[in-house]
């Protein structure tokens, strides 16, 4: 299987798809400054210790919440707010989703990188208004999509002039309240552009607690280690100080304080999984 090789660049010293992972990491929303900034602080310096690229993650806005109840914002502005202000108090670059496509141009001023949601990875116009920015851009794979279908998502950006784009695997759907990973989806992705990994998204239960999503992060460490071992290009996490306090996706979120350990087990399969990601058997 032919791999990428075409990376995706976020600064001048961070590129997607290199010989170092590149890691997504932070809360699931924008809660507050102290509490981006907090995550941020601490998983900089796990980050740079065991050897990734590190991109803040948090989203300015949750507009795909099962419940109308649910926790979706503290309002675009301020969230884009706090975001600029952990990027430069961090010296990091930035990553959140968007999802309609007025918001590019706006997001796009303050952030490195442009998420589209799984559920919105067909969106032609939300898929050019990414790519029009020349901000790079990561589409996460729809829980619906088959993997080789992914590369049509790739073409729409690319078709805008804009190369840097990547690919996310977060699971299909699998009956009700269930996604799987299928681990051969990862190479197959990643013959169209770098692969992401999303692991706490893997281990989501969508709608598994009536009004809300569930999670079993106790599996997050499994599929995290397989992932690795593909030789993938980087890895998405989302992390809180108090999983069961946070605004969106508690169950499944990593506690911020077992990060350091998770990451320098991640890098440990990583660095395997690369070592024989040219071993085949035709």
């Amino acid at each position: 299987m032919i791999r990428n090789t075409q990376p995706m660049k976020i600064r001048e010293n961070i590129v997607l798809g290199g010989d170092k992972p590149v890691l997504f990491a932070g809360p699931c929303a924008v809660e507050s400054y102290d509490i981006c900034l907090e995550i941020g602080t601490k998983v900089k310096e796990w980050a740079e210790a065991n050897g990734f690229s590190y991109v803040f993650k948090a989203s300015f806005d949750k507009a795909n919440r099962t419940s109308s109840g649910s926790f979706r914002s503290i309002g675009m502005d301020k969230s884009l707010e706090v975001l600029q202000r952990v990027g430069e108090a961090l010296d990091i670059p930035l990553v959140t989703d968007i999802h309609e496509s007025y918001q590019a141009a706006e997001v796009a001023k303050v952030v490195d990188v442009l998420q589209i949601p799984a559920f919105l990875c067909r969106q032609t116009d939300l898929l050019l208004a990414a790519g029009e920015t020349g901000k790079a851009v990561k589409i996460k794979r729809g829980q619906f999509m088959a993997p080789e279908d992914m590369q049509y998502a790739v073409k729409k950006v690319r078709s805008t002039g804009n190369e840097n784009v990547c690919l996310t695997e977060r699971g299909f759907s699998l009956g009700y309240h269930n996604l799987v990973v299928d681990m051969r989806g990862l190479p197959i992705m990643r013959q169209f552009a770098p692969v992401v990994f999303d692991i706490t998204h893997s281990v989501q239960q969508p709608g598994g607690q009536g009004g809300s999503s569930g999670g079993q992060r106790e599996f997050a460490p499994i599929l995290a280690r397989a992932a690795a071992a593909t030789g993938i290009d980087g890895f998405f996490i989302e992390t809180h100080p108090e999983p069961a306090k946070a605004l969106s996706d508690g169950p499944n979120l990593i506690p911020l304080h077992r990060m350091g350990d998770f990451l320098s087990m991640l890098k440990e399969a990583w660095t395997l999984g690369r070592k024989y990601q040219d071993f085949q058997i035709e």
